[in-house]
């Protein structure tokens, strides 16, 4: 389900925390490495909440699991974009570059339907 509304972009929410960081004076503590380290650690919480769990039930969460799972998400967005925002890093221009380097790597009519890593498929 998608709620996006025109306000709603990267760099409006890349500007939000910055000033949220800033505003708490948080900012000499958001280096990369930090933001990365806290990054990491957000994502293993993610998995957290699938360890031990079905394929089929990680796609059907119960109410409370999926406000929790949403809240990790963000979690792991905050921080995703904070590491960005320190390094410069266009995130959008970035995704863009790897979409094209990706479609380089999987070429469709070698790896449609399968999983594994490019150098299975060459």
């Amino acid at each position: 389900m998608n709620h996006l509304t025109d306000s709603d972009s990267l760099e409006q929410l890349r500007r939000q925390l910055a000033r949220f960081a800033d505003e708490r004076d948080w900012q000499k503590f958001h280096s990369p490495k930090n933001l990365s380290m806290a990054l990491i650690a957000e994502a293993a919480e993610l998995v957290e909440h699938f360890q031990w769990l079905s394929e089929a039930q990680s796609h059907s969460l119960d109410e409370e699991k999926h406000a929790q799972v949403r809240l990790e998400l963000a979690d792991i967005l905050i921080y995703l974009i904070r590491t960005a925002d320190q390094l410069e890093i266009d995130l959008i221009s970035a995704a863009n570059d790897k979409i094209v380097i990706n479609e380089e790597r999987y070429p469709v009519e070698k790896v449609r339907g399968k999983a594994g890593r490019a150098e299975d498929f060459r």
